[in-house]
């Protein structure tokens, strides 16, 4: 990305999701474009944050202190980690199509991917720890990847990201929950050492 080998295959798939005679009409039925607006609401730091803070909360009220200072650092690490990694590549926004969202900020990685992927998978592991049956902890995390891939998906089709700027936030918001969740369990097996010497 950075030396532009990407860039033919970026802005080859920005442009086949458009009318070849109006690049500002996207390809697919009238009521797509409202779906994708939607779709990409739910990676936005607004909507995330609120989930967050909803989820946060009920852990607090539930007692489970650990757990909602983990949802904390690894979902607002996420964010952070996105602000940074924006910073160190100052890609600019696509300009081969019209955008159909408004956008301030730089493109790479995808914050909306990057966060979405941090969120709803760090989400997803913990939903999956805490039920029983094994169907329903692989509904968990297949529907946390399926939140995280539309919100991406739904970047390109708006013509606010190029299709590596989304990849790039989905590899980076999964090595984070990963990383995140590697080390929670870790401190959590020290924690059960720690008390079982006692």
């Amino acid at each position: 990305m950075v030396e532009g080998d990407t860039r033919q295959f970026d802005e080859r798939v920005l442009a086949s999701l458009r009318e070849p005679h109006n690049p500002s009409q996207p390809i697919g039925p009238r009521w797509l474009e409202g779906a994708a607006l939607d779709i990409t609401a739910l990676g936005s730091g607004f909507v995330l944050g609120l989930v967050v803070l909803a989820i946060v909360g009920f852990l607090v009220l539930q007692g489970t202190y650990r757990t909602a200072l983990f949802v904390l650092v690894a979902t607002m690490g996420g964010g952070l980690l996105n602000t940074m990694l924006k910073g160190v590549f100052q890609r600019p926004r696509p300009e081969i199509v019209p955008h159909l969202r408004e956008v301030v900020s730089l493109s790479f990685p995808s914050g909306h991917a990057m966060t979405s992927a941090a969120v709803y998978l760090t989400l997803g592991a913990m939903l999956m720890r805490i039920t029983e049956r094994r169907a329903t902890k692989m509904y968990c995390m297949a529907m946390a990847m399926l939140m995280t891939v539309l919100v991406g998906l739904s970047r390109v089709y708006l013509g606010v990201h190029y299709p590596t700027d989304v990849l790039a936030g989905w590899l980076a918001g999964m090595s984070w929950a990963l990383l995140c969740w590697i080390v929670e369990r870790a401190l959590e097996r020290r924690t059960k050492l720690a008390r079982e010497r006692h």
